[in-house]
């Protein structure tokens, strides 16, 4: 088993190898002394994955009540967090209880925003089951929904008591989710390790998928520790994301899927980078052949100037701008900030 321990205020693990959502029960106590569980699931996962980790959670005593939404974005709304909390003061969970958020990037996102809100905050477990909420959104304490003026636009950090990664559940996604988690894992690349983005040329990710889940994992874990609230480089997770959750916020997050997004995103500030003289030449063609490769998007039908004007309402926007993360060179990002002007001259739509 490979395990990561990230050290912020209430440390926790990550623990990752195959089989290992048959150990649920066990691991699962190992952290959380309760008696109640609300076990947070959509219904594609749940029919795969939800009847076992109800049992084990049950053989170690505990009363497990079981929440299910409708699998996709669209679900990912304030109302739906609100039924979740109110579903958990119907079970009379107390603060001492705790939820189990068992799915991909939405579930984690939602389950996780609900327990931060749930009498001002109860514990809650990962057992993330998308490849880009094994490498990515499961790690790092970031919750949130998204409202109808942009993506995770109501959210609050809150950091789970341990992560459960089991590889082998990659196995029942479709090649389009695998890639879509893909658009994350490219990313780890491009921001903070040249070598991962080499091995990904050359290899399939297939072939060493516990080595990549661990690099990519390790990788946050460090900015986290660094900087858990993204006050500085925890902004370096955003590459690619702020076109990205523009891109999202055009398609009304249908159609085009987060990684996605990400991925086109990338491709859009390296191609901008290098324009301007800030990105070393060639970088956004390897970019391109890299995504290319999983059968990615690289464009999107939206003009540049939409999506411009659609990342004036990122969350992580201020008065004076937006923080844009670029790349010098494959391996090695920045963070560069500009006003709204200089970012439509950036991407030339002025």
């Amino acid at each position: 088993m490979k395990k990561l321990t990230v050290n912020v205020n209430d440390s926790y693990d990550i623990l990752i190898e195959k089989g290992l959502i048959n150990k649920t029960g066990e691991l699962v106590k190992s952290v959380l002394d309760c008696n109640k569980i609300t076990l947070i699931s959509d219904d594609n996962v749940y029919a795969l994955y939800g009847d076992n980790v109800k049992t084990q959670l049950e053989k170690q005593g505990y009363q497990v009540f079981t929440y299910v939404f409708k699998a996709g974005e669209a679900s990912k709304k304030t109302s739906t967090v609100i039924d979740m909390v109110e579903f958990m003061a119907d079970k009379q969970l107390t603060r001492s209880d705790a939820v189990v958020a068992l799915g991909g990037g939405v579930c984690g996102d939602m389950a996780g925003f609900a327990s931060a809100i749930y009498l001002r905050g109860i514990r809650f477990v990962q057992i993330p089951t998308s490849l880009l909420a094994q490498v990515d959104s499961s790690v790092g304490g970031k919750t949130a929904v998204d409202l109808p003026q942009g993506k995770n636009l109501c959210g609050a950090f809150h950091q789970p008591c341990l992560v459960i990664i089991d590889p082998n559940v990659l196995d029942t996604l479709s090649d389009h989710f695998f890639n879509d988690g893909m658009g994350e894992v490219v990313k780890y690349g491009c921001i903070k390790s040249k070598s991962l983005f080499e091995r990904l040329e050359k290899e399939n990710p297939k072939d060493f998928i516990e080595d990549l889940i661990y690099e990519c994992v390790d990788i946050k874990r460090v900015i986290v520790e660094n900087d858990e609230k993204e006050m500085g480089e925890r902004a370096l997770l955003n590459f690619g994301h702020t076109c990205g959750h523009a891109i999202e916020k055009l398609w009304n997050f249908e159609t085009v899927s987060h990684g996605e997004a990400v991925a086109i995103g990338m491709v859009m500030i390296s191609q901008a980078g290098e324009s301007a003289g800030l990105t070393e030449k060639g970088t956004a063609d390897r970019i391109v052949n890299i995504l290319g490769k999983m059968n990615m998007k690289i464009e999107d039908t939206h003009s540049t100037k939409e999506i411009v004007d659609a990342m004036s309402a990122d969350k992580k926007r201020t008065n004076k701008g937006i923080k844009l993360v670029m790349l010098k060179e494959i391996g090695e990002s920045f963070i560069k900030p500009v006003t709204m002007e200089e970012t439509a001259t950036l991407f030339g739509v002025n």
